[in-house]
């Protein structure tokens, strides 16, 4: 009884500190969206004497509790790294296991969905899905068409992905819509890219976090990146704790003015190319100097429904593609 009291004392005590830490770090600069690449899980099974399927049971359980850490401390926007194109490269005894893995885990949020109705979490799972056995194509789908309207945070999941062939399918994308005439060659920016990229429409990561101690980035989100924190944790992911994921947010925090600073930059410079570029288009055109600013707002507010136009288009085909997975999930329900 006296041990059982004494772990009571313990849990009461590590749930306070955890309070007042967070409480400290919401007095700070908090991210808006925060990027993971939850390495170790393998490892962590050696480690243990474990199957490897027990690891990355056990890293899917550290995801959940690390997103309430998220949300706790008011980070709105969390981005996993939860399948890697690479990984079919494993052996397909363990890719089978990892397949087997998330349709249980997938379901099991479906099915208990605290997760989803209690945090109103909309859940995002970005990637070439196709790659996928079908049958988890159908469960991505109802997870994800069920809590669409979900507003208070979103979960992107990162699954069949790699950074090259997000961007790959981003160009291919906007090059078919330029050959369309849905876009002109000079609607092309890095803005309309980033937002045909599987994270349209959302801020990049202020933080990215590697556990297990490798210096890389895996092919993961190179391109929204660009000017992240970024922070490299010792730690297998199964055993990340809540201190070490306050010490990479103090670690954001420190730097967090400079990014803003990189941001604007880049922001600014991207807008003066594009104001050269147009300025140059019209002095060829034989726009008189007296008119050029006009004309200038003219093009730039076509190009701008142009734009639109196409980023609907882009965002409805993903939509219809998941509605088509959710209504195959019912169908063999």
């Amino acid at each position: 009884t006296s041990n059982k009291t004494h772990k009571s004392d313990v849990a009461l005590l590590m749930s306070f500190l955890r309070s007042l830490a967070t409480t400290v770090l919401k007095a700070g600069e908090i991210p808006a969206h925060v990027a993971i690449i939850m390495d170790g899980n393998r490892r962590f099974a050696r480690k243990k004497h474990m199957a490897l399927g027990a690891g990355h049971s056990l890293g899917f359980d550290k995801l959940q509790e690390t997103l309430e850490w998220c949300l706790n401390v008011g980070i709105s926007i969390v981005t996993v790294y939860a399948f890697s194109i690479e990984n079919f490269k494993r052996p397909k005894s363990e890719v089978d296991d990892l397949m087997a893995l998330a349709r249980d885990k997938f379901l099991k949020l479906l099915e208990k969905s605290e997760l989803i109705e209690k945090h109103q979490v909309c859940v995002r799972v970005l990637g070439d899905l196709t790659l996928l056995p079908l049958d988890l194509q159908r469960i991505l789908g109802r997870v994800v068409h069920s809590s669409r309207n979900n507003k208070r945070a979103t979960l992107n999941v990162c699954f069949a992905y790699t950074a090259r062939q997000e961007m790959f399918q981003a160009a291919a994308r906007v090059h078919a819509a330029v050959a369309s005439g849905a876009l002109q060659s000079d609607d092309v920016s890095e803005h309309v890219i980033e937002e045909v990229l599987y994270t349209g429409g959302q801020p990049p990561p202020g933080l990215l976090i590697r556990t297990s101690g490798e210096s890389r980035l895996s092919d993961y989100l190179l391109w929204q990146c660009t000017d992240s924190c970024v922070v490299f944790s010792s730690v297998l992911w199964p055993e990340f704790s809540f201190s070490d994921f306050a010490l990479c947010l103090l670690r954001y925090q420190h730097v967090a003015r400079d990014l803003r600073s990189a941001r604007l930059r880049a922001q600014r410079a991207s807008e003066q190319r594009q104001r050269e570029a147009d300025l140059a288009q019209l002095a060829a055109a034989g726009t008189p100097a007296a008119q050029m600013e006009a004309a200038i707002a003219m093009l730039t507010a076509s190009r701008a429904r142009r734009v639109e136009a196409f980023l609907t288009s882009v965002r409805s085909e993903t939509a219809l593609y998941f509605e088509k997975m959710d209504r195959l999930f019912a169908a063999t329900a």
